[in-house]
């Protein structure tokens, strides 16, 4: 009989490359993978690693079995999370990941009402970029993660991973108060063309996002300055050095100095929670999704239509 937390262990080495983070990712000693691994040699009667370099690589053998114990782990988690369904409780331990807006504006609440209406749910929480947060949920390293995409560039959905609705997020720009349109009701992007911008890091999906979009409005993206947090884009905006565009989720204290404007053609990004198919059933993850869409304010945002009000009251 094979056991199971060695396969796990010859799992990990596989999917996180060497024997040193496959302990980290299972909050273990390198010399106890390494034991695992020597144990499911002998178990096995075959060689699954050997030396390559500085590392290891698997052999053909450990190559087979990793393949056995990617279905056999996933059937576990898949078990478990039908026993939880069965029991009905809201139990255990959840891993999310989430961007940093959604971190600030949603989670605070969410986290609130989660320990105190399930006091024996455990949530653990990283702030991730959604292009990376997303492989690290199919690959088991994260339960669920929050995660956006804008709607003239949806985000590609990974295979085997489910998704909720949490709530649309209109975006509007932010110019300097003494920009020309400051005063206007409503603004073109084009209308912008040639002047400097505030953007997300360059590694974000927001950043690639905005230079997209200007492009798209036939407008060479001018980005001077780049900042991850809103609130310090708005100080740039503030001190005159450029316009942002600021997703309402996202909006801190406005600053002294600066204009919100709404767009005449409206950006919106979706915000949506991932999971892994296999954990579809675990009330923790609905208890989790029904807590963030509660969270947002207001409720569901003023411009949903009714047919995707009735898509975010349900699981996907």
């Amino acid at each position: 009989m094979l056991d199971l937390e060695r396969l796990r262990a010859l799992h990990s080495v596989a999917t996180y490359g060497s024997v040193s983070a496959a302990a980290d990712v299972l909050h273990v000693t390198t010399s106890a993978v390494s034991q695992q691994l020597a144990k499911l040699e002998r178990e096995t009667g075959q060689k699954l690693l050997e030396r390559n370099g500085r590392g290891v690589r698997l052999t053909d053998a450990a190559e087979l079995l990793v393949a056995h114990a990617e279905r056999i782990l996933s059937l576990v988690e898949q078990a478990q999370a039908d026993l939880e369904a069965h029991r009905g409780s809201v139990v255990g331990q959840l891993a999310v990941a989430a961007f940093p807006t959604a971190i600030r504006g949603l989670m605070p609440a969410a986290l609130r009402a989660l320990r105190a209406d399930h006091p024996e749910l455990r949530v653990l929480l990283r702030e991730e970029d959604p292009m990376r947060s997303m492989p690290l949920v199919s690959r088991g390293d994260y339960d669920m993660a929050v995660v956006q995409d804008w709607n003239n560039e949806p985000l590609p959905m990974p295979e085997g991973l489910h998704k909720g609705v949490i709530c649309d997020d209109v975006a509007d720009v932010a110019l300097p108060a003494t920009h020309p349109l400051a005063g206007r009701g409503t603004i073109h992007l084009k209308e912008l063309a040639g002047d400097p911008w505030i953007s997300s890091s360059s590694d974000s999906i927001c950043c690639d996002w905005l230079i997209r979009t200007l492009r798209a409005v036939d407008s060479e993206p001018n980005i001077d300055h780049m900042a991850y947090e809103f609130a310090t884009q708005l100080s740039l905006v503030a001190a005159g050095l450029g316009n942002a565009i600021l997703p309402r989720l996202g909006r801190c204290d406005v600053p002294p100095g600066v204009a919100i404007v709404p767009l005449s053609a409206p950006l919106s990004r979706r915000v949506y929670a991932v999971w892994r198919e296999e954990a579809a059933r675990r009330p923790a993850i609905r208890a989790t999704l029904t807590a963030l869409r509660a969270a947002v304010p207001g409720g569901v945002p003023d411009g949903v239509p009714d047919g995707r009000r009735r898509e975010a009251a349900r699981v996907t």
